[in-house]
């Protein structure tokens, strides 16, 4: 028997700057299981073009000419509940993530134009903003050191590379493959960081995304 062939995930661009729209475009069109749907120049243009369901992704670029890009996503979050969002910046706008309104906060993902981001990671964070998940750029928490008596300063080396890589968007099992340790291993290290961290095992929300916007709040850009 022949398995079912899962619809492609729909995607929607918002990007003011035409060729680097263009770029983005091409990437994932070219990407298995993507299919841009919708593209947007301004705020205005977007609020007309994205309804409600068209979309089940929308990737942001957060300076818009008319309008703030977090803006734009709180509002489309708010019409349509399960879209998951891809902010795009040339400067370091991470910490924004952390003021987004609680009824709205999940599913967000963040990555710098100017970093050295991938194809892949363009596609994995699309992917993770469709399944509800927090990503952040991995160049830019490489800059990142834990802040002195916050609680991810309390964890060891191995658990906060783990809690790293977790708010990458890797899996139990890339981040084993990443440090060369079992998935098991990456399991006991996961729930040790929820310990530490305070992030109860709630069915509402995440962990996962509980952790990566905890990681965001406790450090800061190393000296």
């Amino acid at each position: 028997m022949t398995a079912a062939i899962s619809p492609p995930l729909r995607v929607a661009l918002v990007e003011d700057q035409p060729l680097f729209l263009t770029m983005l475009q091409r990437v994932l069109e070219d990407a298995p299981g993507l299919h841009v749907v919708a593209t947007a120049r301004t705020h205005a243009e977007a609020s007309r073009v994205l309804r409600p369901g068209l979309a089940q992704v929308v990737v942001l670029d957060i300076d818009l000419p008319d309008g703030n890009g977090i803006s734009l996503g709180v509002r489309l979050r708010r019409a349509q509940p399960d879209l998951g969002v891809l902010l795009l910046s040339a400067h370091d706008a991470m910490d924004l993530l952390l003021d987004l309104p609680p009824d709205v906060a999940h599913g967000w993902c963040y990555l710098s134009k100017t970093s050295s981001t991938s194809e892949e990671s363009l596609v994995g964070a699309i992917r993770a903003a469709a399944r509800g998940e927090t990503v952040l750029d991995p160049a830019l928490l490489d800059r990142m050191t834990p802040r002195a008596g916050s609680s991810v300063a309390q964890l060891t080396q191995r658990q906060y590379e783990v809690l790293r890589l977790l708010a990458e968007g890797l899996s139990n099992a890339g981040i084993g493959e990443r440090m060369g340790i079992t998935e098991k291993s990456v399991q006991n290290h996961v729930h040790a960081v929820y310990a530490t961290l305070g992030i109860d095992a709630d069915p509402v929300r995440n962990p996962r995304v509980s952790a990566a916007l905890r990681l965001l709040e406790e450090t800061g850009p190393a000296s």
